[in-house]
């Protein structure tokens, strides 16, 4: 298959790589040059003109930086890319912006199909790592066995263009918010005279990472009683590690805001709920429940 690839940053590159191993001819292009060009020592061919990396090809690939770039690529090649070629993008975008350019594209008569990853270069070359994919189940069935031979696993997430975008969204947010509670974990470890290294070492003896489906669960969904760790004892506890950083010159960064979410759950009057209750969804427009009452 004559396939081009449109942004050969560091995931880019590696999906180039992966594709050349499967037998497919690639043209490349990237908004820096230096990159697409490095690739020539692989097999493909580079282009300095999206438009021309674009013609005759079978499928687009895109892995680029936000909705922006994705629009600021794709827009000037509505003329350009063949009737019968199908777009294929892995850039994380926002869901509502993802869902609106696939519809836009289908009005055009073409294929857009939304399919972020969870994985690093290595993996994109080596054809590891976790697809995610939604949109039009028959398009997405005849093009799944080419993704996956992409990548180790091909989640499928339904018929909604914009679902993949969302749950990619909710993939990272785990990622990232896992790196700012280790960021606290380290000031507090600093704080109490704990070398971070054995701080890390105490991970590999308890995972808090088994329990987070059902925290996760909890929080979406309940119950928040009977309580098995109450909102007041869980505030308590931020308190002391709060103070304890704080004492020491090494102020914590998340923790404060998990702070302010168990004071407005106490003064809601919920001191007795399980803590996850402070911090569930209330969808907009709706009011939070009071235990004053």
């Amino acid at each position: 298959m004559k396939i081009a690839f449109l942004g050969t940053g560091l995931m880019g590159s590696g999906f180039v790589r992966r594709l050349l191993s499967q037998g497919h001819t690639v043209h490349v292009w990237n908004r820096s040059p230096a990159s697409a060009k490095a690739l020539e020592a692989h097999g493909v061919k580079a282009f300095a003109a999206s438009a021309d990396a674009v013609a005759g090809v079978e499928r687009v690939h895109l892995s680029l930086a936000d909705d922006a770039s994705v629009e600021a690529v794709l827009e000037p090649l509505t003329e350009v890319i063949p009737a019968s070629c199908w777009i294929i993008d892995h850039t994380t975008t926002t869901p509502s912006a993802t869902g609106e350019r696939a519809r836009r594209w289908a009005g055009r008569g073409r294929v857009y199909l939304h399919a972020p990853v969870f994985m690093g270069p290595v993996n994109a070359a080596e054809g590891t790592g976790v697809m995610l994919l939604s949109g039009d189940p028959d398009q997405c069935a005849r093009v799944l066995p080419e993704l996956e031979r992409m990548t180790g696993k091909v989640v499928q997430l339904g018929p909604q263009p914009e679902r993949a975008a969302a749950f990619k969204l909710f993939g990272n947010l785990a990622f990232l918010g896992m790196s700012a509670l280790a960021g606290d974990i380290v000031r507090l470890a600093d704080a109490t005279g704990v070398d971070p290294q054995d701080a890390a070492r105490m991970f590999e003896q308890f995972n808090p990472g088994q329990f987070f489906p059902a925290r996760f669960a909890k929080v979406a969904e309940g119950p928040f009683e009977p309580a098995s760790f109450t909102v007041s004892m869980a505030r308590k506890d931020v308190r002391l590690m709060v103070d304890e950083a704080a004492e020491h010159g090494c102020p914590l960064v998340v923790m404060p805001t998990v702070a302010a979410q168990y004071d407005a759950a106490i003064a809601r009057g919920e001191s007795a709920m399980d803590s996850s209750a402070a911090f569930r969804h209330v969808p907009v427009g709706s009011a939070v429940p009071s235990k004053k009452a």
